[in-house]
């Protein structure tokens, strides 16, 4: 064999050998890149979402005392002041159904406060606390009307059922007309009337979250 021949024979042999480790390399590299796709990606722990703060006058929320839990009997606060459960009258009208609680304050003063789930998405606890009025024989109107020179404007009005609980100064089950209105503020007026007896009427207060505590239950 000539030396030209063994010369290109050396060249061929080390040009297969070059190939053939490029080959490898990049398989191996392949091999590497596909084992680390493969390998499992670490999964962030899932915390429970906090519980979204409840600021919304008259919803209630688990850090506040549920009103709908108040018993005739019980002790209570309402803005830090003192009051007795005395009664409570459970109305029903047209599928709604709310409570009155009458409360005795420290200075003996009568005050209704009323409970009730009104209907929307999702449902609210709305919560009042009353204040009279003197009407000075007053009836309610189907119209406007003004009352200490507020003009107040109709929004409900019907005859509901009521069942008496505890001492409420009214019979154990009747009938009670009421006559519900608001002012372009926001105030509201109800009339209420037991069938057989005058008219009274009131003001509401709505009482935000937390307005509420029961101090000691009823024995």
């Amino acid at each position: 064999m000539s030396v030209t021949s063994m010369v290109v024979l050396g060249l061929s042999i080390a040009t297969v050998l070059l190939l053939l480790g490029a080959f490898w390399a990049t398989l191996r590299q392949d091999r590497k890149g596909r084992s680390s796709a493969a390998a499992p990606a670490e999964v962030a722990s899932v915390e429970a979402p906090l519980a979204a703060p409840v600021s919304v006058p008259g919803r209630a929320g688990t850090d506040y005392t549920d009103p709908r839990t108040i018993q005739v009997g019980d002790r209570i606060e309402v803005h830090g002041s003192p009051a007795r459960v005395l009664g409570a009258m459970h109305i029903s009208w047209q599928g709604q159904q709310w409570v009155e609680f009458l409360l005795r304050d420290s200075s003996r003063r009568l005050q209704w406060l009323s409970v009730e789930v009104r209907p929307g998405d999702p449902p609210h606890l709305e919560v009042q606390l009353w204040n009279d009025v003197p009407t000075q024989g007053m009836v309610p109107a189907k119209s406007s009307l003004i009352m200490e020179g507020v003009e107040f404007h109709p929004i409900e009005r019907g005859t509901a059922a009521f069942r008496s609980e505890g001492d409420t100064g009214n019979p154990d089950r009747g009938l009670l007309d009421f006559a519900d209105y608001r002012a372009s503020d926001g105030r509201l007026l109800s009339f209420e009337r037991i069938q057989g007896r005058a008219w009274t009427a009131a003001y509401a207060q709505p009482l935000p979250p937390g307005s509420i505590s029961i101090v000691r239950r009823a024995s």
